[in-house]
């Protein structure tokens, strides 16, 4: 089986569109499918220093990449455009027994479909949270207008809709899409634990080595609700913690946060530590005593997964798909988009730490669903079934045991 991974992007600085592209790849070819990517070389506003149109190994995973149009307007540079990644898909798609699409409403992820379709070569989709309520709520207007012109035949023309929960599914079922929808959530690889982890934390910001640590790690944007997590933290003055936010985000929003955290209640109590990756990462989620992500939206957020493959009790709000999950589980708390009731759940949190068998419980849960190996093995099955014309496998997040 040969199939072709289609993304606008396959820089880190996209985060979890690029890793979950990546890393499916990666575990597809330990099963012995013929999977690579291609994509064009953006980089945010540059692009990376790679070869074009040749394949070569980019993250452990096989990737072509095909030069980007860089114009002056950032909105369309964004769009992705390459003619030639174009012409080469043109040459090649027949060559592929499948077409496996990430995104939508950007050049290389609309061609692909439409080429496909076009091609008769069978296609699936990974909108990528794009058809969820908030994310079709911004630009509104354009986006309905690239749907009624482009995008509603491409997905429809698909041989299934990939989303990460039920919840994402479900915000796309106003626009009665007739590709059928199925669930493949998001993988991870699960860490090896660090004894020390909540050592190295307070050492490394300088804090108290019994000081109660509040974990935001995720992209710093407004619909990631740092501000109303910030908010319900303001209102905690009886309560010990420092609050650490690993992310990056535009400058300008970052300024904004950062002002609202000098000015108030939360003078001194939060520390900034920027992006976090491999090791850093695991030393802030293993030594921190509750994560928050208090998001208007999200499609899965891979972060909170992150938190509770360690044992690291969480705090979410609906918008965040693993929500039921943890309730279901009782892996931490599923509370409204309200700041008050957020600061209870983190409280309670604080105040009642899990118990080491507690914190293996949701380890043990999270490998046996979550590990990239399982998400490999499921996203095999669907292709399978897309190419024998079967009804497609769905792995709701409500069938977890």
């Amino acid at each position: 089986m040969k199939v072709l991974h289609v993304i606008p992007s396959a820089s880190p600085v996209r985060g979890g569109p690029t890793q979950g592209c990546v890393e499916i790849v990666s575990a597809l070819r330990l099963l012995g499918v013929d999977a690579e990517i291609a994509c064009t070389n953006d980089d945010g506003p540059g692009v990376l220093d790679v070869p074009m149109g040749e394949l070569v190994s980019h993250l452990g995973a096989p990737t072509r990449f095909f030069p980007k149009w860089m114009p002056k307007t950032s909105a369309l540079r964004e769009f992705t455009f390459s003619a030639s990644f174009t012409s080469w898909l043109w040459k090649h798609i027949e060559d592929y027994d499948l077409i496996h699409v990430h995104a939508m409403f950007s050049y290389t992820s609309t061609v692909a479909m439409w080429m496909a379709r076009h091609r008769g070569v069978p296609y699936i989709n990974r909108p990528l949270g794009l058809l969820c309520t908030w994310s079709l709520q911004q630009s509104a207007a354009r986006k309905r207008w690239y749907l009624a012109l482009m995008e509603k035949a491409n997905l429809n023309g698909s041989a299934g809709l990939e989303y990460t929960a039920e919840q994402e599914r479900d915000e796309a079922s106003p626009l009665k899409l007739t590709a059928p929808p199925f669930v493949l959530p998001f993988g991870l690889h699960v860490p090896s634990i660090i004894p020390n982890a909540r050592r190295i934390l307070r050492e490394n910001f300088g804090l108290p080595a019994d000081k109660p640590v509040v974990l935001f790690l995720s992209r710093l944007h407004p619909k990631k609700g740092l501000d109303i997590l910030m908010d319900a933290l303001a209102t905690m003055t009886d309560t010990d913690f420092a609050l650490v936010v690993a992310g990056s985000g535009e400058a300008a929003y970052e300024a904004e946060l950062r002002e609202r955290a000098a000015n108030g209640p939360l003078n001194g109590r939060v520390i900034f530590a920027g992006f976090a990756k491999g090791d850093f990462k695991q030393v802030l989620l293993q030594g921190s005593d509750v994560f928050g992500l208090t998001s208007h939206s999200e499609s899965f957020a891979i972060a909170a997964l992150e938190a509770m493959s360690v044992g690291l009790p969480v705090v979410l709000t609906p918008g965040v798909p693993l929500a039921s999950l943890v309730e279901n589980h009782q892996l931490g708390y599923s509370v409204p988009l309200d700041h008050l009731e957020i600061a209870t759940a983190l409280k309670k949190a604080l105040n009642k730490p899990p118990t080491e068998a507690q914190r293996q419980n949701a380890r043990s849960l999270v490998e046996n669903n979550f590990a990239w190996e399982v998400i490999g093995k499921r996203c095999h099955e669907v292709y399978e079934a897309v190419l024998q014309h079967e009804t497609l496998p769905s792995f709701e997040l409500s069938k977890v045991a």
